[in-house]
């Protein structure tokens, strides 16, 4: 097999974000102008870039900058919102892991087993509803008509089978487990980056480092962060989908965040995962703790759910009294507890909860996690498009609902949104990705572009090194970030086109590499 270049037009470079940028601020209205390139702002600009619309797109910093980097990197198939009663949300949540995991981008989303562990701090009647729940979880793949073969079934583990998954366990007491499926991303910012990909492959200008300093009606006052210049952007409709930071661009916008945060710790202090765990949380009875091993060398434990006051920081921290409730948790099910020095990486992220609740007397606190996850799109008096709420499950759903109430609203000349089949930059059917000549980590990571990627080895052997001893990582792949990906300095690579970054000692030792490869990159390109 020949090497696969990248799908034509959609690469983003900074040669074309220059171009693209002199030809969109000061020039002819677009029209739809969307703020915030998280998956719901990618979203938007691939739902209207694909009904034929023209589009630009934009945000202060980089693809997945915000929220979208920093999720559980699970799809969600709805269980909880089922057993919260949120039946059209659990059913939409359903409906839209079974596209991305069989039309959209089946290279990025796979089946992830989890084991639950029916320890002695579970009871019988606690095990007999989380049953319930899983087979109920099993019908909603059913009514969303995701295959079989898709999603296994639930099934009983045996206290044998339980530890071959998961031999980290304590034994003492351990009676067996249930064994569930759900969807998983190999990385949450790289589907955002394939999806604005294919938003450029259908014509939209991708802009990142632009950021939206008003918006109105008809357009927005912008600022590209790289030179300080200001000018206008003209737009015929305007999406405001800047998640946590939407009601700074738009008066009436009320945000509840919601922080999640997530340990990083390496594989070797719990052995060899074949499984995820759900760990359940002392007290609570549809709350869990999620143990994710991600095949790079690491293990996610998250997450927490807990309200967020003030300021809404670009890059949010995790608190102690966060970190300490997830080894607490963990530490109750495992034979050798995690201690706090083995924590390598610790990452937090804002979910954009829409705040419909009437306001509470002072002091008072509402639990976020009873917020629902339903999304909303909002028409301020000024006639700007807010699209809130929901997660990154339903991103493309949250897109589709904007750029509808943009086209009605504004009256353009497009049809129904096409992208429930619109196959993302790299997808291909799981017959295909079988048969691509390349490693299977890269495979997962760019699907057919593999071949590409790993070309680059080829052209100059030291980007078929890996950047970071232990780390699957290679130089090519940051090569690629550059040319093809939007990638502009040593931040884009190493924090969100790879996640080498999340590990605060491996960003440390990649960091000068790093640096090296983006400057040649990029004075090679121009």
């Amino acid at each position: 097999m020949s090497p696969s270049p990248a799908a034509p037009g959609s690469s983003l470079s900074a040669a074309r974000r220059s171009r693209e940028l002199a030809e969109t601020v000061g020039g002819p209205a677009v029209d739809v102008l969307v703020v915030g390139l998280g998956a719901t702002g990618a979203g938007a600009a691939l739902d209207a870039a694909a009904r034929g619309l023209s589009v630009a797109a934009v945000d202060a910093h980089d693809l997945a900058f915000g929220t979208s980097r920093w999720s559980s990197k699970l799809i969600h198939g709805g269980l909880r919102y089922l057993a919260s009663g949120q039946l059209d949300v659990a059913h939409e949540s359903a409906v839209e892991r079974g596209v991305l995991m069989e039309r959209t981008a089946p290279h990025l989303v796979r089946a992830q087993p989890f084991v639950l562990p029916l320890t002695p701090l579970v009871s019988r009647a606690q095990a007999a509803l989380a049953w319930a729940g899983f087979r109920a979880g099993d019908t909603l793949r059913l009514t969303a008509r995701t295959a079989r073969a898709t999603l296994p079934a639930p099934r009983r583990l045996s206290a044998l089978e339980t530890r071959h998954l998961a031999p980290a366990l304590r034994t003492g007491g351990l009676r067996g487990g249930l064994l569930s499926w759900d969807g998983r991303l190999v990385d949450d910012a790289r589907l955002v980056t394939a999806v604005a990909r294919t938003a450029a492959a259908h014509g939209a200008r991708v802009l990142t480092r632009v950021r939206a300093l008003e918006l109105t009606a008809s357009g927005a006052r912008v600022r590209d962060e790289l030179t300080g210049e200001e000018g206008e952007i003209r737009a015929h409709a305007v999406i405001n989908a800047s998640g946590v930071w939407a009601g700074g661009l738009v008066d009436g916008i009320r945000i509840r965040p919601s922080r999640g945060t997530h340990l990083i710790l390496r594989s070797d202090h719990l052995g060899p995962l074949p499984a995820g765990l759900h760990i359940p949380v002392p007290g609570e009875t549809n709350r869990f703790v999620l143990v994710l091993p991600q095949g790079d060398g690491r293990v996610y434990v998250g997450l927490t759910d807990e309200p967020v006051e003030g300021e809404i920081p670009d890059v949010p921290e995790a608190p102690e009294t966060d970190i300490g409730f997830l080894l607490d948790v963990l530490g109750s099910v495992l034979d050798v507890p995690v201690r706090r020095e083995d924590v390598v990486g610790v990452f937090a992220g804002l979910r954009p909860l829409l705040d419909t609740a009437p306001e509470a007397g002072p002091g008072a606190v509402a639990r976020t996690a009873d917020i629902s996850r339903r999304h909303a799109v909002l028409t301020s008096s000024e006639g700007v498009i807010t699209v809130v709420g929901g997660k990154l499950t339903t991103y493309r759903r949250m897109a589709e609902d904007a750029v509808d109430a943009a086209v009605a609203a504004r009256h353009l000349p497009a049809g129904p949104s096409p992208t429930a089949a619109l196959p993302l930059v790299g997808a291909a059917s799981p017959r295909t990705l079988e048969a691509v000549q390349a490693p299977r980590h890269l495979v997962r990571r760019y699907g057919t572009e593999a071949p590409a990627v790993l070309a680059l080895g080829a052209e100059e052997p030291r980007l078929g090194e890996r950047v970071l001893p232990g780390h699957p990582v290679t130089a090519a792949e940051l090569v690629w970030a550059v040319r093809h990906e939007g990638a502009l300095d040593e931040s884009d690579v190493l924090d969100r086109r790879t996640r080498i970054g999340m590990v605060p000692a491996d960003r440390a030792a990649a960091l000068d590499t790093a640096r090296e490869l983006v400057g040649e990159a990029l004075t090679r390109r121009g």
